[in-house]
Order: structure tokens, then C-alpha cells, then sequence
């Protein structure tokens, strides 16, 4: 696939929500009676992490805020332990003439990451926003996690403030219904940044690049995920030193065991006047169920 770089129209089209979605015919079946209407629908392009000219990895994501895709990525992954061992960072799109076009993220990484990547000798083309495919042992595939900093809870009114306004802050999945969102809360709640895109691991990949260019205290809130907590979606916030993540739907047993690993809290099933609490680093004095909420 032949590539060049973009010039400045092409730039912003990379980074620009607009550039997310577009506009389809479709026809709408509802309450037995058919509608010719126009559809928006989620985009979705090959995006290439190459690395001191060497390619780690293609997967399925949104068109936009691919620099923070490209430092959360690598620091979620272990690839960089800090954004300064990341010396630029470069996009190029494909030929807009091909039938399949893409974009490659071409990042400089200092000479010592370089070689340990290439030790890892991981080489993966993945689905949308996939987290393990390509992996080439089981070793590599469950990765050990450091501790996080333990933290308290996020307190009942802290979750139900942020979850009240997650479906407001999300332009992407109003419009396509088909993205996920990943934000970042204070300890009220309030939601200070929010990434999306059509996978789940990229938004929050997305999320921790945001973070770092913000220099966001992390200390001082939690994140908050549209999806389920998956072993990735534990791995990625923990490995970037994140204390309680937050999900709308369940973890997996596997997520389960990785957040008490780590020390990490893990709410789940976070919806407008409930939650469960699956794991927390500060204990409490006692195990409490009731109604729909249920500590364990």
C-alpha cells in the first residue's frame, strides 16, 4: 500500500470527530411499515503501530485522537514505561485511492525499548480494538501486573454522578450507536475527559494517552468504561497506574483475579442507583448485601 504524508486537509480529517462516522442509505422497518432514511455510521480503518520503522501491530479503530491512541497503546502494553522514552510521534495515511484505506502511526521510541520490543517478538493483526490477538505464547498473553497505589472506593455518589453523565458525553455512540466510550472522573464524579471509538480497549487506550497529555493527577479520580471489564481492560489501566475502574457491565473471572492482584478497585454493573462492588483495595470492616447493590 503505497503512503505519503498528509497533508493538512488530510490531517485534520485524521483527528476530527466528523471524520468517525458517515452518512449511509438505509431502509428502517418499524411498526410494520418501511422508511427510506439516512443512516451515520461508525467508521472503522486499519491503524498501524510502527515502531523504529518496524510494525508491531494493525488494528480496527476510529479516525480520531490517534496520537493519545498511539502513547496510551504503548504505555498500556508495556512498550514505554513513560511518554518520554516516546521521541515523536507521526501519521501517515494511506493513498486515498486504494479500496481500503489506513493510517500508520509511526512512532520513534528510544534505542533500549526498541530492542526489548523486539525480544518480545510480537507480531499481531488484530480485530477491532483486540486485545491478545497475535500473542505468541500463553506467557505473553497473561502478563503479570504491578500494584496500584491503594486507594478508597469511589464513593456510591461519585459513581452515580459519573454514570448519570456518561451517556451525554459520548457524540459518538449518540450519533452511531456503535462506540464505546472510557472517561476519567474526579472524586465526585464529575467527568473531565471522555475518549470513544469502536473498540472497547482503544477507547480507554485513548483515555490513558489523554491523561498523560494532560498531566492528569491520577490519584485524584477513577475511570469509567461503557463496556464490560475484561482481563485487557484491568491489565491496561493498571499498568498505567490507575486504582478503581469503574464498568457499566460485568467483569470476567479472569478481570477478577487480575484487579485483586493488583490491588486495583473494580466496580461493576455501575447503572443510575446501583452498582456492585467486586473488589476493593481498602477493606471494609464488614461484607454487606443489600437490595441491588453487594460488596464482595
Amino acid at each position: 500500500m503505497a503512503l505519503k504524508k498528509p497533508t493538512e486537509k488530510e490531517s485534520d480529517i485524521s483527528v476530527t470527530e466528523e471524520s468517525c462516522y458517515k452518512q449511509s442509505a438505509v431502509t428502517r422497518w418499524q411498526k410494520g411499515q418501511s422508511l427510506d432514511a439516512l443512516d451515520s455510521i461508525a467508521e472503522e480503518i486499519p491503524v498501524a503501530m510502527i515502531y523504529n520503522g518496524i510494525s508491531h501491530v494493525v488494528m480496527m479503530a476510529s479516525p480520531c485522537d490517534l496520537e493519545e491512541f498511539a502513547m496510551g497503546f504503548s504505555l498500556s502494553e508495556g512498550i514505554i514505561r513513560k511518554p518520554e522514552e516516546i521521541y515523536a510521534i507521526d501519521l501517515m495515511m494511506a493513498d486515498p485511492e486504494n479500496l481500503v484505506s489506513g493510517i500508520e502511526i509511526q512512532m520513534s521510541i528510544t534505542t533500549q525499548r526498541s530492542m526489548q520490543l523486539k525480544k518480545r517478538r510480537r507480531n499481531l493483526t488484530g480485530r477491532t480494538g483486540c486485545g491478545l490477538c497475535g500473542a505468541e505464547s500463553l506467557q505473553q498473553a497473561i502478563r503479570p501486573v504491578k500494584p496500584v497505589p491503594a486507594l478508597p472506593l469511589a464513593t456510591p455518589a461519585a459513581v452515580e454522578n459519573a454514570v448519570s453523565q456518561l451517556t451525554g458525553k459520548q457524540p459518538l455512540q449518540n450519533i452511531t450507536g456503535a462506540c464505546h466510550g472510557a472517561a476519567w472522573c474526579d472524586n465526585e464524579g464529575n467527568i473531565l475527559l471522555l475518549r470513544e471509538d469502536v473498540g472497547r480497549h482503544n477507547a480507554l487506550d485513548k483515555l490513558l494517552g489523554a491523561l498523560q497529555h494532560e498531566n492528569i493527577n491520577l490519584s485524584e479520580g477513577f475511570a469509567l468504561i461503557s463496556s464490560r471489564a475484561s482481563y485487557e481492560m484491568i491489565h491496561k489501566a493498571s499498568s498505567c497506574g490507575i486504582s478503581t475502574l469503574v464498568a457499566v457491565s460485568a467483569p470476567t473471572g479472569l478481570a477478577l483475579d487480575l484487579a485483586k492482584q493488583a490491588g486495583l478497585n473494580l466496580i461493576g454493573f455501575a447503572r443510575p442507583g446501583r452498582h456492585v462492588i467486586y473488589n476493593r483495595s481498602i477493606k471494609a470492616d464488614s461484607i454487606k448485601i443489600s437490595g441491588d447493590s453487594k460488596e464482595i
